[in-house]
């Protein structure tokens, strides 16, 4: 069967530049919207804010053409979504049909081609030319009529604020983009008797394009029996490299097995996954078959290559951390599986532990991690290897979807990590520490409100502002809480999304 690494770059994306107009303005002046235009889609392309291709596309000024256009992009796999501008006035009955069969990510770009206006030159051959301050209020009403999702950014397209923006609408829409070619694996289920692991796995295909389907643990541990030495030992070389591994496993020393034994699942596992196609998988502590160790090290240089993956059958979770992974390519910083532990609650500098067992990524840390074995007390295997660090301290989001019966929720906390204020010589394991927004009191009571997972992706690479784009893409609901965040005003909003998204599913 053939293998296929796994890819995060966003290197082959594209989004298409449309730009509207008419022919009720002549041939000369059309020819003016297309240069213009032409320099708009260029500016934007050349930002380095801006990480995805910029495709200028002829200007559109008919029904059928624009039509044409949004079927193609809905084709194009490595289309990833459109970004619109009316640079004169493009009459919004022409967009109907094309705005009602687009399926990709939309984005309006309210602007126009020069910054300031020559105030003693302007006649009406100029107005004719550059009127985007009604033509595009013209496309905002149809897309409001027709309730199209998108995102609106306004201002000149050398504006660095501008360029952040679409930027970050970029990376929603790549996120979106690996979401609907996703395929993930679960070996074995979710863990007995919890709840907010559970989900609709049929509507998340629907919503969010992913295939959620289960293998047995054992069809894994097949493809990690089946690992050679010399691949065993070339990999344990590259461990020895890259981490600060402790004599114990190093070679020669007495647990140099459980090292090995560590490198064969993470052969085993990445083999499964690459000749299945998979960008996602979850594990599952009470189902560990014949393999000899809970998966650590194996999951956690996985994610750190952009996998997603959720613990203890938790595939909602697994998709979440791919789709981080995507949206932060290129990006300081990195995504990971996290859990809210316990706290430190001294008044006024409380503080929340997060963790797991074993599985959180390396990505959340530039420091050189230490490469240890420990006893792990459920699984009833042997001890698992681990990497060991802390999360750098800096701006981060942790974000946790739930399935509440007739939507799927995002809730979203904007957290800062710190710096350990004590060791930790008996936590070996990947762990962050951090002050979430507004306060520790306010965001827990809102996270419970919300009734969101303690499992959770964490970002640093990106930021709220990529999820809140993300989830209006997917048509998901989002919960923030961040530093405007107040307890009474959270709960109302949650009141309202319940009423508003009861309605919208209508009869």
């Amino acid at each position: 069967m053939t293998r296929t690494p796994l890819t995060t770059s966003l290197d082959g994306y594209e989004v298409w530049f449309l730009t509207g107009s008419q022919h009720l303005y002549g041939p000369e002046t059309l020819k003016q919207v297309a240069d213009q235009s032409r320099q708009v889609a260029e500016t934007l392309d050349a930002a380095s804010a801006v990480p995805v291709k910029v495709v200028w596309k002829p200007v559109l000024t008919d029904s059928d053409a624009i039509r044409r256009t949004a079927l193609e992009a809905n084709a194009a796999d490595n289309v990833i979504g459109l970004v619109a501008w009316m640079h004169t006035f493009s009459p919004a009955k022409m967009w109907i049909g094309g705005l009602d069969a687009l399926q990709k990510p939309l984005a309006h770009l309210h602007t126009q081609a020069n910054v300031e206006l020559p105030w003693g030159e302007i006649d009406f051959d100029f107005m004719n030319l550059n009127q985007a301050a009604h033509g595009d209020r013209e496309f905002g009403y149809i897309q409001t009529r027709l309730g199209v999702p998108r995102k609106t950014i306004v201002g000149h397209a050398s504006d660095p604020r501008v360029q952040q923006e679409f930027g970050t609408w970029q990376r929603a829409a790549a996120g979106l983009a690996a979401s609907r070619s996703m395929k993930l694996a679960r070996f074995g289920d979710n863990m007995r008797y919890v709840a907010v692991t559970e989900g609709d796995k049929t509507e998340a295909e629907l919503r969010l394009g992913v295939q959620v389907n289960t293998w047995g643990v054992n069809e894994l541990a097949e493809a990690v029996a089946a690992a050679s030495d010399s691949d065993v030992d070339a990999l344990v070389a590259e461990y020895e490299e890259l981490y600060e591994v402790v004599p114990e496993l190093r070679n020669g020393g007495e647990r140099h097995q459980s090292l090995r034994d560590g490198a064969a699942i993470e052969l085993g596992l990445r083999s499964f996954l690459e000749e299945g196609g998979f960008g996602a998988f979850t594990t599952s502590f009470e189902d560990l078959g014949a393999l000899k160790q809970l998966p650590g090290l194996a999951v956690q240089r996985l994610m750190a290559e952009g996998y997603g993956f959720g613990a203890e059958g938790d595939w909602k979770t697994a998709v979440l951390v791919r789709i981080a992974n995507v949206m932060g390519a290129g990006l300081p910083g990195g995504a990971s599986l996290m859990e809210d532990y316990t706290y430190d609650l001294t008044p006024g500098d409380e503080l929340i532990l997060g963790a797991h067992m074993l599985e959180v990524s390396p990505s959340l840390t530039t420091s050189k991690p230490s490469l240890e074995i420990h006893p792990l007390g459920i699984g009833g295997k042997e001890d698992p290897v681990r990497l060991v660090f802390t999360a750098d301290p800096g701006p981060a989001v942790v974000v946790a979807m739930s399935d509440m019966r007739d939507r799927f929720r995002l809730t979203a906390n904007v957290v800062e990590n710190v710096e350990l204020r004590h060791p930790l010589p008996k936590l070996p394991v990947g762990r962050a520490v951090w002050k979430p927004a507004p306060d520790f009191a306010t965001s827990a009571a809102a996270w419970l409100t919300a009734g969101a997972a303690h499992h959770t992706v964490m970002s640093t690479a990106v930021g709220v502002e990529v999820f809140r784009d993300f989830a209006d893409m997917a048509k998901l609901e989002l919960l923030v809480i961040d530093e405007d965040t107040t307890t009474r005003d959270f709960q109302r909003e949650v009141r309202w999304n319940q009423a508003y998204y009861r309605l919208a599913q209508g009869l």
